[in-house]
């Protein structure tokens, strides 16, 4: 019978085996002392394995005194060095800057306590005070104007129901181009190579080819995708092609209580923009600055994006990409508009918790 030959440490193959699974034999004699080099333990339906005299004269003896051996704790290895208050320190230096790297945690620890850690010791410290290594949010810069002027206006608003938020018309302009800037594609490759021109993804530093759309949202309504001409949004442009044909459509079959939102953009907050509002009886929203994340309509863009990228086939040209996004977004379903205008009571009060700042939304 063939045997197997296992180091010291590699001791889980009896570890495991209760009474009726492992037989402890005594050591082979030689002279009637225990100075035979090693130790054979017969496993039930195995072959042999053979262990060094000490591991097994341990066995033995755990066998004799408690009539087994999985009760036996093998070393895990060397025991850690560090003291807890240095796993402290090492979490609380990496939460006061989040951006820091585990290098620069090693040098900080090096300096502060005078002894060496690796970089793999501070990223394992790391995950057992359950810091992991992620990419982050991306969000507009807020100052502390902006955060008290969206904390009002969230005051302001906090007793609306969803009731009163369904008479609110969402629209806002989005760019979108042929080579995304985002890195939520993936591409599956063999390790080492990344360089490979299969595995390479070209992309132009500045898009090459863009095109800007404006939409509407409402609670069991929408407007029709308009694309801007030439990218850019003017005054005379915003009034004769998005305010009297879209919005006043709107106004009509709503009634009095409807409500009217965009942003603060220069080309919509003129005296031109607000007189037409007037004159068309249209009742606009007061919305703070900085604020994209309170706008529901920002999650039908992140939609919309998704949709267009997930195509069979990619648009490869200007007329396919305006083709494919009016496509995308007739087929994006009445429910996801109505759950994302119904979460502005949550907004809100998501907004307030946070005393102005980004919410998760």
């Amino acid at each position: 019978m063939g045997q197997v030959w296992c180091r010291p440490r590699q001791l889980t193959k009896v570890q495991n085996y209760e009474r009726d699974y492992v037989q402890i034999l005594r050591p082979e004699k030689r002279n009637d002392n225990w100075s035979s080099p090693r130790w054979s333990v017969p496993v039930q339906n195995s072959q042999p394995c053979k262990y060094f005299r000490n591991h097994c004269a341990k066995k033995y003896t755990a066998y004799t005194n408690m009539g087994r051996v999985s009760s036996m704790k093998h070393s895990s290895g060397r025991k850690s060095v560090k003291l807890k208050d240095q796993d402290r320190y090492i979490v609380l230096s990496t939460k006061r800057n989040r951006c820091t790297t585990a290098q620069q945690v090693e040098n900080q620890f090096l300096a502060a306590s005078g002894k060496q850690i690796s970089r793999k010791t501070v990223a394992r410290r790391l995950r057992g005070g359950g810091l992991y290594a992620r990419r982050p949010v991306v969000c507009v810069p807020l100052i502390r104007q902006h955060r008290t002027a969206c904390l009002q206006w969230c005051r302001e608003h906090h007793n609306w129901t969803e009731q009163d938020w369904a008479c609110v018309l969402f629209s806002d302009e989005s760019k979108f181009s042929l080579s995304s800037d985002c890195r939520r594609q993936l591409i599956w490759r063999e390790s080492g190579t990344a360089y490979r021109p299969e595995n390479i993804q070209e992309k132009d530093r500045y898009p090459t080819c863009s095109i800007m759309v404006w939409a509407g949202i409402m609670i069991n309504g929408r407007t029709r995708l308009h694309v801007v001409a030439n990218g850019t949004m003017t005054v005379q442009r915003y009034i004769d092609e998005v305010l009297l044909p879209h919005v006043r459509l709107f106004r009509d079959a709503v009634g009095d209580k409807f409500v009217f939102m965009d942003d603060n953009a220069t080309c919509h907050r003129t005296l031109a923009v607000q007189n037409c509002l007037n004159s068309e009886d249209i009742q606009r929203l007061v919305w703070p600055a900085r604020s994209p994340d309170l706008n529901p309509i920002e999650k039908v863009w992140d939609a919309l994006g998704r949709q267009v990228a997930g195509r069979n086939y990619p648009p490869t040209n200007k007329n396919n990409l305006i083709r494919a996004l009016t496509q995308e977004c007739d087929k994006l379903p009445q429910q996801l508009l109505d759950n994302v205008v119904q979460s502005m009571v949550r907004r809100v009060e998501c907004c307030i918790t946070l005393h102005g700042g980004h919410i998760t939304y």
